[in-house]
């Protein structure tokens, strides 16, 4: 059985305009689709000539007496062709200038009726070949016998070589005298017959021993063969006397059909069961068309062949007469009448009348429903009665032919069941529209001549309706992608160089994904409407060639054209790849080996645009000069790094969403840019953190004792750039890390469970520590430097003000003795309000009075037994509570909260001990 199905491979390296039929080119150069090519041309025709003239006149005799007959009947019918003088026939069969005329009559008046050479260029009816073979030569090959089996040679190889050293004379005499007497080593050919039969005279698949006809090689006798298909095979089978089959072979009647020789002789090889070569055997074949004269006289004899022939130009003038083509395959009224009355009168059998018919319909035949549907009505009768095994060797003949022509229609229909249109004349859509996801009318219809023609649970059968449907889908494949092949790499010389065109391009290859998408939704569609034989999954079928192709596109698209970053048109196309792969598998369609992984098409790129984006923002910190904002109460430059940590984050909300395990490797390069902030943030105010130094506590004085080795003497005064550096520090910690921790932890839960515990926030943790370590220890080194200049004068040194405080003093001197020192507290307060912003200014403040307080707390600990000095310690609290308490509340007001003017924990602890 021989089917056209497209190769998959071949269809996707096809450029696009090569893909919707099968063509030939006619004389003027035009294209016209196989299916449509010659139309009414290739239905034979009556030409006036003598040749055919006999047979007209026989087909012109048989209508006129069936008609009188029926006429005689009182049919409605039969007046139609008998009226004007059987004007009808005479001019459906062409015997128009044959015929006498009456005086006043001209002869080609009615011809213009169905006489249509003119109009209609057709071709001369096809005859059936006659082919002779004779039989020439047979040479087989002896078989020899098998070697014994033996445990050991060991005494075969000794006698051998003696016998070899005494008789080697003797052989070689032997040998030489043999070559020269016989020229081959086969059997001789008077020991063989041949018998030769065609394929389709087979009954039931099994021969008939009593027709066969036995040839010898080399005699001269001949058999005689008629073919009418093209499908045929010549069985031939080589016995030897016993009739005992010594080899056969099988010759397709299209392997010389177009032979330019009417004789030649060709050997050909002859095989047993087992596929082995036996030998060959030459035939000479004589190829011939019967004469008008030898047709003549077989119709003159009468039999079936000449009722078919007869039938045939019946039905080609029934065809004739009512415009018989592809949009017009029914014959209907009169000529339907007497095609029906023919058959029935002259003992046609119905089953060559539907092949006859069948046969026209396929010179025309189209994708279409009308089509497909008059094909299986015919067909399915015909398919019964050759199970039945009442068909005649010529009506199996043009079966076969038949089913190879229907076969190649089905391959149109389901390589293209996506693209049929019926009102095209060509049955396939022109344009390439819209997907639709209705199946075409003409897809049942060709469902059911294909479960006609195969057995639809075989294997072999389903294999050949997968292969048209991967076809069909590599077609529509082919079509979605060429739009892309110009940025594939092979084809693409550096031409994406320009953000537009790189835009462009990647909105095709998400536009490509969205239609491939959509053409699996329409697979799904079609399936449902139960169509297609339950054995046939058309998602999958389609889906696994849609998916590798898109594959393979995509990864050489990425190749040609590698994402950057994650900007719009690139985060649009891993959309679309990632729904992509979600919808097959919402959809329940097999995965399959070389489909499209979106996360594995991205992945090298991911980690890639993770490691740009901490190297760009590392490169952003480690600038060689940062400038002093001119006003300003935090760093800009901390504003903008962290401004671009945060778009840099969004812009892999995409990917997050999608893959959550890129968190993990995205946090871990956030925290590493954030660490060299903090860095590149001291380094820009290592003068300002120069006088800090000795305040600092020793795990924190390795950061800045590099930055100076000496120390200013004059009065410190806090500037505005330490405040700018702490109001920095506290906004990262409060704010801007803030966010940043919050829009990581925000997708932190799509990030899958291991043992319990999430491994996202160990970096970020450590970054919340970092920073609030920093800000304690930088603020605790302020308030040192301010209460050390404190105690740097003896009239504002607070433990020398106590050590001098006599009992018989009572507030109002110890005021006036601590004066200065109050003097100092307040200006002191008033410059850091003026540096810090508000919850710093209380920090350091609060920080400042505790740190008093444990002055007046270590006094009182030193001399818990002399109570001669806990009155001027008193005092002392009570006057560094009205200062803090005061100045803070003048310089916040409302800003101030209840728990910031409780005294800090030292100054409770001194009062303890006064109590």
């Amino acid at each position: 059985e021989k089917t056209e199905i497209s190769s998959v491979a071949d269809i996707l390296a096809q450029d696009v305009h090569e893909l919707p039929t099968r063509s030939t080119a006619q004389a003027d150069g035009v294209q016209m689709p196989y299916i449509e090519n010659n139309l009414l041309a290739q239905i034979p025709s009556f030409t006036t000539n003598v040749q055919n003239a006999w047979q007209s006149f026989v087909a012109y005799d048989a209508c006129f007496r069936l008609c009188l007959n029926a006429w005689a009947k009182n049919c409605m019918e039969a007046p139609e062709f008998l009226r004007d003088e059987c004007m009808v026939l005479r001019s459906a069969f062409g015997i128009q200038k044959f015929l006498l005329h009456p005086k006043h009559k001209n002869q080609d008046d009615g011809k213009h009726t169905y006489d249509k050479d003119e109009s209609c260029s057709m071709k001369t009816r096809k005859l059936v070949k006659r082919i002779e073979i004779e039989v020439r030569k047979i040479r087989v090959v002896p078989q020899r016998p098998k070697l014994r089996v033996t445990s050991s040679f060991r005494n075969l190889y000794m006698q051998a070589g003696s016998e070899y050293v005494r008789q080697i004379s003797k052989i070689l005499k032997s040998q030489v005298t043999m070559l020269t007497s016989t020229s081959s080593t086969s059997l001789p050919e008077e020991m063989f017959t041949c018998t030769l039969e065609l394929k389709s005279s087979l009954k039931g698949q099994q021969r008939d021993s009593i027709s066969l006809q036995y040839l010898k090689p080399g005699t001269g006798e001949s058999q005689l063969f008629y073919l009418e298909g093209q499908g045929d095979v010549i069985l031939v089978e080589v016995q030897d006397n016993n009739r005992v089959v010594i080899g056969r072979a099988e010759i397709q009647v299209s392997s010389f059909s177009d032979a330019h020789q009417e004789e030649f002789t060709r050997w050909w090889p002859l095989y047993l069961e087992d596929q082995e070569c036996v030998g060959k055997i030459q035939l000479c074949l004589n190829l011939s068309m019967p004469a008008d004269n030898y047709g003549s006289a077989k119709m003159l004899q009468g039999g079936l062949a000449v009722d078919t022939i007869i039938y045939d130009m019946v039905l080609e003038a029934a065809m004739r007469a009512q415009n018989f083509n592809s949009k017009m395959l029914h014959i209907s009224g009169s000529w339907k009448w007497l095609l029906d009355e023919f058959s029935d009168y002259y003992g046609l059998s119905d089953a060559y009348r539907k092949l006859r018919y069948l046969c026209y319909i396929m010179n025309v035949a189209t994708p279409t429903k009308d089509c497909l549907e008059l094909t299986y009505e015919l067909l399915l009768p015909v398919i019964k009665a050759r199970d039945d095994r009442t068909l005649t060797r010529q009506e199996r003949s043009i079966l076969l032919d038949c089913e190879d022509r229907i076969n190649v229609l089905l391959a149109i229909v389901f390589e293209n069941y996506k693209s049929l249109d019926e009102h095209s004349i060509t049955g396939l859509s022109e344009l390439f529209g819209p997907i639709s996801d209705c199946a075409a009318p003409a897809l049942a219809p060709a469902v059911q001549i294909f479960s006609v023609l195969h057995d639809i649970l075989s294997n072999e059968a389903q294999s050949i309706l997968r292969s048209y449907l991967q076809a069909a889908a590599a077609k529509r494949c082919r079509r979605h992608m060429i739009e892309t092949d110009e940025f594939m790499s092979s084809n693409n010389d550096n031409l994406l160089t320009d953000d537009m065109t790189i835009s462009a391009a990647y909105l095709k290859m998400k536009t490509l994904c969205i239609n491939i998408s959509l053409e699996i939704q329409a697979d799904i569609k079609i399936h449902d409407q139960n169509i297609l034989p339950s054995s046939i999954d058309l998602p999958n079928i389609a889906a696994s060639l849609y998916s590798t192709e898109l594959c393979k596109r995509l990864k050489g698209f990425l190749s040609a054209s590698p994402p950057s970053r994650p900007l719009q048109h690139v985060a649009e196309l891993l959309i679309a790849t990632a729904n992509f792969e979600r919808d097959l598998d919402s959809w329940q369609v097999r995965p399959v080996h070389g489909g499209v992984l979106s996360r594995e098409l991205f992945h090298d790129y991911i980690m890639v645009w993770i490691e740009d984006t901490r190297l760009h923002l590392l490169d952003y910190c480690k600038a060689e000069k940062l400038s002093y904002p001119a006003a300003s109460t935090t760093s800009p430059f901390v504003e903008q790094i962290y401004e671009q940590i945060r778009e840099s984050i969004n812009e892999y909300g995409v990917v997050i969403n999608r893959w959550p395990q890129y968190l993990m490797s995205l946090e871990s390069a956030i925290a590493d840019v954030e660490r060299e902030v903090m860095k590149a943030l001291e380094k820009q105010y290592m003068e300002t953190l120069m006088p800090l130094r000795d305040g600092i506590p020793k795990i924190l004085e390795k950061h800045v004792q590099r930055l100076t080795r000496r120390q200013s003497v004059a009065p410190y005064v806090v500037p505005n750039q330490l405040g700018t550096f702490m109001n920095t520090v506290k906004r990262m910690l409060d704010v801007l890390h803030c966010r940043v921790e919050d829009i990581l932890k925000s997708w932190a839960s799509y990030l899958t469970i291991a043992n319990g515990t999430t491994l996202f926030g160990e970096q970020m943790n450590s970054i919340t520590v970092m920073l609030r370590k920093k800000y304690k220890k930088y603020l605790q080194a302020i308030v040192e430097k301010i209460v050390s200049e404190t105690q740097a004068n003896r009239t504002t040194r607070l433990k020398r003000i106590l050590e001098e405080t006599k009992e018989t003093e009572g507030e109002s001197e110890m005021r006036e003795r601590m004066q200065a020192l109050r003097a100092q507290l307040s200006d002191s307060i008033h410059n850091l309000h003026g540096v810090f912003s508000c919850r710093i200014f209380v920090a350091i403040c609060r920080g400042f009075w505790d740190r008093l307080g444990q002055i007046v707390l270590r006094f009182l600990e030193s001399r818990k037994e002399n109570r001669i000095w806990y009155r001027g310690s008193d005092y002392a609290l009570g006057i560094l509570d009205d200062v803090f308490a005061s100045e803070m509340q003048k310089l916040l007001g409302n800003a101030l909260q209840d728990k910031d003017l409780d005294p800090p924990q030292s100054v409770i602890d001194a009062r303890s001990i006064l109590c």
